[in-house]
């Protein structure tokens, strides 16, 4: 095996960050060089993530002046950015040209939505604040992996977890023809989607035993989801969001349906979304409706349908801290680098989670 590519994570306080270093620590062909967090320089990472004590060690946080200088010192490197949005761009544009002024090419997969956008006139329209590197913005493409088998730049911008769960519902019944008209998706996700940082909807009291719809209609990964899906689809489709809040921790379950283009059936459609996924080793597609225990805390995501020769419904279950992010990054990671894509993220869910 060749020598380990140095891996560096920014932003490397919260969930995601978390989940980023678990993978990282495992990965066969990654070695952590850095995890850099501008509130916690020089604390032990273990202070923030003790249950990954025993695999930490005594290693301590970064500032990212310093990760961004180590960037710069290796010729080949992996950058996973889980910093804020409305932070990320900046701090990404500063490293990479750190990098580029030392010869340096490092890889970066961004998790944040500051590089999701095509159009950056879209991107300030819905994070209504100006884009800190909009000349970055080119060496960026965001998809799901199962959509796109190359990216065409050398770096790459993760879809957020509701729109990972969704795209991987919506656009088979966009490229395959099978829906017309509207689709309407309706998510679910656990409070670890609200991130590290306590607000009253992921307060355990009012969360615990509750279920509620937010932001419907009027969610910000609205207009995210149609443009991913126009991209990865090469066609329009009008997209009504809603999601809720739910009472777990981990996963996502959104559920997608529209009314079909011709008469289908149950087997059918299920059988469309296997040829569609075939030979997409973290996409798996069950003749049962999908449970989020069966996902959680992995780097697999789980489909099925219905139809009535009218209507489809296209069920979609994933990791929200995983899939939906640290892994569906670390799955593009592997693939900038030339690795194979199941690289370090083969583990099955634990079940009973």
């Amino acid at each position: 095996m060749s020598a380990r590519v140095p891996a560096i994570i920014l932003g490397g306080t919260g969930y995601v960050a978390g989940e980023l270093l678990r993978l990282v620590l495992a990965h066969p062909r990654l070695e952590l060089a850095a995890i850099a967090s501008d509130s916690r320089p020089g604390e032990p990472v273990a202070s923030a993530f003790p249950h990954l004590a025993a695999a930490c060690g005594d290693r301590r946080y970064a500032s990212i002046a310093d990760a961004t200088a180590l960037a710069a010192r290796h010729a080949r490197s992996a950058v996973l950015a889980a910093a804020p949005h409305g932070v990320s761009h900046a701090m990404i544009d500063r490293l990479l040209k750190a990098a580029e002024t030392e010869g340096a090419r490092p890889s970066l997969v961004d998790l944040s939505a500051d590089y999701r956008y095509a159009d950056l006139a879209e991107y300030e329209r819905v994070y209504r604040h100006p884009h800190g590197a909009p000349a970055r913005a080119q060496d960026f493409t965001c998809a799901v992996p199962e959509h796109l088998d190359r990216a065409p730049t050398p770096h790459v911008a993760h879809p957020g977890c509701f729109v990972t769960a969704s795209l991987l519902a919506v656009v088979p019944l966009l490229r395959l023809e099978l829906a017309e008209g509207p689709l309407f998706v309706s998510a679910v996700t656990g409070s670890t989607g609200a991130g590290r940082s306590p607000i009253a909807g992921t307060h355990h009291p009012l969360r615990h035993s509750d279920l509620y719809a937010y932001s419907a209609l009027a969610h910000r990964h609205g207009a995210e989801l149609a443009a991913l899906a126009r991209a990865a689809a090469g066609r329009d489709a009008a997209i009504a969001f809603v999601p809720h809040s739910g009472p777990f921790a981990r996963g996502i379950h959104a559920t997608v349906q529209a009314r079909l283009a011709k008469p289908l059936d149950t087997p059918a459609a299920i059988g469309a979304l296997r040829e569609f996924y075939a030979g997409r080793p973290f996409v798996r597609v069950l003749d049962e409706p999908p449970r989020v225990k069966d996902v959680a805390a992995s780097n697999y995501a789980h489909l099925s349908a219905a139809a009535d020769g009218r209507t489809i419904a296209v069920m979609s279950v994933l990791d929200n801290l995983v899939k939906g992010a640290a892994g569906g990054a670390l799955q593009w990671m592997n693939r900038l680098l030339g690795f194979a894509e199941t690289e370090g993220l083969t583990a099955p869910a634990p079940g009973w989670t």
